[in-house]
């Protein structure tokens, strides 16, 4: 099989692009995620499919959506994040394309993107958690995407970790999505900066003096540049993430654990605050082989790169 599209649906944006055997993306698109119009998210991959295959022969187009998606890679059964509910997916973009389309779930496309062409390519057995708009998990064993026995295993943003705590968007309280995502550093940003107005400055001055303004760019760029308060709301998601992964690597123990997603452009300030949190809470510290963190290569690419490689599969 020759050229495949691969789509990335997720909480705030579409993108696809045209993707090679090698991994390599040749053109590529991206538009607004309507979010709350469930036939509008449909025309919109709709539409991305199409301008992608204009200029190209493709031969499939995966799709990677956020949400649970059934083990016949065909129906979006449920995304906390978009209203999607029982949307037959590949049906409908099949029909609507003339093209053959596999769905998988998002942040598995990313962890197959990385297996294969990115930060886990040396590796039989790896984690990836995607850090976006909400958490994602992907996981490989022995080559193989892990998908449970319904397609929606590895939804590693919705282990509980606070009982009784943050309402999450698939009903549940306490989801560790609700402390170390996107969304809940804008969210800790914005509250510790309404609480403290002198030490959130820097993140006012950058929002127009308007705390609700707050972005998640906007922490990333002023924790660059040193600020305390920005650095420290990295710190507290980091912390969350490092225990979730300890917990997963009690369970899974990968060989790497690659951390994607949006909020991982930031890097270090990601990276470190969890690794430390993860190495303090790994069960049987001391006496056993520890998992790699790695930061993702693919960057946002990962899930479309690995959509279309799982459609070419």
């Amino acid at each position: 099989m020759g050229l495949t599209v691969g789509v990335d649906v997720g909480g705030t944006k579409i993108a696809g692009g045209v993707v090679d055997e090698a991994g390599k993306i040749l053109v590529q698109t991206r538009r607004r995620t309507p979010s709350a119009d469930p036939v509008a998210i449909l025309d919109t991959i709709v539409a991305v499919v199409t301008e992608l295959s204009r200029d190209y022969k493709v031969d499939a187009a995966g799709i990677g959506s956020a949400g649970f998606v059934d083990a016949a890679r065909s129906t979006v059964l449920f995304a906390p994040n978009l209203a999607w509910r029982d949307v037959p997916v590949r049906e409908q973009v099949t029909a609507a394309t003339g093209i053959p389309t596999v769905v998988e779930n998002d942040a598995n496309s990313a962890a197959w993107g990385e297996f294969r062409f990115g930060a886990a390519e040396d590796v039989d057995d790896m984690v990836c958690v995607t850090v976006g708009t909400g958490i994602g998990g992907g996981v490989v064993f022995s080559g193989t995407i892990y998908r449970g026995a319904h397609g929606i295993g590895a939804e590693l943003g919705h282990m509980r970790m606070v009982p009784g705590g943050r309402l999450c968007g698939c009903g549940q309280r306490g989801c560790l999505e609700q402390y170390a995502s996107g969304r809940a550093l804008v969210g800790d940003a914005r509250t510790a900066v309404t609480a403290d107005p002198e030490a959130g400055a820097a993140l006012l001055a950058l929002a127009g003096g308007d705390a609700d303004a707050i972005t998640g760019p906007m922490i990333t760029a002023a924790a660059r540049d040193g600020d305390a308060l920005a650095i420290s709301v990295f710190g507290g998601i980091g912390r969350w993430l490092g225990e979730g992964l300890a917990s997963l690597a009690a369970i899974l123990d990968p060989a790497v654990f690659v951390i994607g997603g949006g909020v991982s452009a930031a890097g270090e300030l990601l990276r470190r605050p969890t690794d430390e949190a993860f190495r303090a809470n790994l069960t049987g510290k001391g006496h056993r082989p520890e998992a790699q963190l790695r930061m993702a290569t693919l960057g946002n690419a990962a899930g479309i790169v690995g959509a279309a490689d799982l459609a070419r599969r």
